[in-house]
């Protein structure tokens, strides 16, 4: 199980790596004034919804890992109490 929870925290790592290349390469306004784009972002990345305050990237890195990984505890943890049942 610990490495299920370990995929998922590099599943959300890997997701601001892919962003970051994303809105690197399409410099000019990369997510349109809003829409799909930038609920995408919102939905795989929650750290994106404090544009207020400027943050770096490893540290969204790592906050993203980190809520992935506690999405993955939980959801691993559901499978395998069902999984019992």
């Amino acid at each position: 199980m610990k490495l299920r929870i370990a995929t998922w925290a590099t599943v959300g790592a890997i997701v601001v790596v892919l962003w970051r290349i994303y809105i690197s390469a399409t410099l000019s306004n990369p997510l349109g004034t809003g829409g799909l784009g930038r609920a995408l972002v919102y939905l795989t990345c929650p750290i994106a919804m404090a544009h207020q305050h400027p943050q770096g990237f490893y540290f969204v890195l790592l906050v993203n890992a980190a809520t992935y990984g506690l999405a993955g505890m939980v959801v691993e943890t559901m499978r395998w109490r069902y999984k019992a049942a």
